[in-house]
């Protein structure tokens, strides 16, 4: 196997934990798979694009704005929208986060067509060699902040007050409330930064992908695969489910081709789901079905 696929692959890792890290912990404390999830993404990237456009800001850079951007319209969705219908099951939150997905997309294309945009810095087709190793710096320095993300979240959660308050609810809803803890404050909180995760993941892919208003499909299914992986609610449980499904990825489209590059993913779900539902670390995922 060549090292430079697995060198890819951790890259590609790297994206993804930042991809799956917010969808998991939406779902880990809400209940609720948020399909809306692939929609933050790409209004990430377009955030990033637009600055980049029309202020020069690096897309790098630009990850404090879009994020704070994006936590406050995901505050206020589910304020107004989610917190509707989470009590009422899976089910109709799927539905409900599947039609604000359905908004966004189609509102882009109202605002900025289907034409393929991107990011193009001046550092872009450079990068790192190493022996035969080549290693693009934007690919490198996007891994490297996603992961940076990830482990902050990770210490957000332990090392603060509302973190705290986001483990107790998501481990016992009701022992949550009955110490004090504002559970609608607290789902609006946590869907806010599940938001500003996927805009942070789409504004580092702003200027690795194209941009377009579908661009955050694919990933919805990436952060599914992602959260089982690593399981519900852990930030470095999904470190550990966006690497291994990047090296599954790369590996496997190494091996038998990159057409199959995406099926692979999904028959690295059904193994998770048979060998250990619970995820590398954390806990078994659950659906309150009415």
């Amino acid at each position: 196997m060549s090292p430079q696929v697995i060198v890819n692959g951790l890259l590609l890792g790297g994206l993804y934990a930042a991809v799956g890290v917010g969808f998991s912990l939406v779902w880990g404390v809400m209940n609720v798979i948020n399909i809306t999830h692939g929609s933050f993404l790409m209004l990430g990237a377009y955030v990033s694009y637009w600055l980049f456009r029309l202020y020069h800001v690096d897309p790098f850079l630009s990850l404090p704005a879009v994020m704070l951007l994006m936590f406050g319209l995901g505050y206020l969705l589910q304020r107004y929208i989610v917190n509707a219908v989470v009590k009422t099951g899976v089910f109709m939150t799927l539905i409900i986060t599947y039609g604000m997905n359905l908004f966004f997309v189609n509102l882009a294309l109202l605002l900025w067509k289907g034409d393929y945009r991107s990011v193009t810095p001046e550092y872009a087709g450079t990068g790192l060699q190493i022996g035969g190793l080549i290693i693009p710096y934007i690919r490198l320095v996007a891994a490297v902040l996603a992961v940076v993300l990830t482990l902050l979240l990770q210490l957000f959660l332990s090392r603060t007050r509302v973190g705290n308050a986001i483990l107790a609810t998501a481990l016992n809803k009701n022992a949550a409330q009955l110490v004090g803890i504002p559970i609608g404050r607290i789902y609006a909180i946590t869907y806010g930064i599940g938001a500003a995760l996927a805009g942070a993941a789409g504004a580092l892919m702003s200027a690795i992908y194209v941009i377009t208003p579908f661009m955050g499909e694919p990933f919805i299914g990436k952060a599914f695969v992602v959260a089982c992986l690593g399981g519900l609610g852990t930030a470095t449980g999904a470190i550990l489910g966006g690497v291994v499904l990047g090296l599954a990825e790369t590996i496997g489209g190494a091996i038998v081709g990159p057409s199959y590059q995406e099926a692979i993913s999904f028959i690295v779900l059904v193994l998770i789901l048979i060998v250990r539902p619970e995820g590398i670390i954390g806990r078994r995922f659950f659906a309150e079905v009415k």
